[in-house]
């Protein structure tokens, strides 16, 4: 019994949110929510930097500013799910999205959640490999 209501929830879930819904949503935000680490990674690939500028640039990036990246990757990520549910879902008003309270919920729910997982899969797995790949830190 447990087992169908889980399976249905899901099914419920999955429709309302594609992964191309998701991937729209939260590719931005992720992306600059990671440039602490990724401008240095940038800046050495297209020729623009030292290995050694960018290791330091990277240093004081991450060391002092990381958590205003973080905000503003979180604040970018707030728009992108406002304007999601503006022209997606039709919710438009505050009467609309006190009607449909539940379901924001779940999908802000998932939104952040797949954020946070891209955001530590990006810039901890992919920007880290190429970066040691690069040279600029290890």
């Amino acid at each position: 019994m447990l087992d169908d209501t889980i399976k249905v929830l899901l099914n419920t879930l999955i429709i309302v949110l594609t992964k191309k819904d998701i991937f729209k949503i939260t590719w931005f935000p992720v992306l600059i929510a990671s440039l602490c680490c990724f401008a240095p990674v940038i800046l050495v690939l297209f020729g623009l930097s030292t290995v050694a500028f960018a290791a330091s640039l990277s240093d004081v990036l991450y060391g002092q500013y990381k958590w205003w990246f973080r905000l503003v990757g979180l604040i970018l990520l707030t728009i992108s799910f406002v304007i999601y549910l503006r022209r997606s879902k039709g919710i438009c008003t505050i009467d609309q999205a006190k009607q449909r309270r539940n379901e924001i919920i779940n999908l802000a729910l998932i939104v952040l959640s797949v954020g946070v997982i891209g955001y530590i899969l990006w810039l901890y797995v992919g920007v880290e490999l190429i970066g040691l790949w690069l040279g600029i830190w290890g």
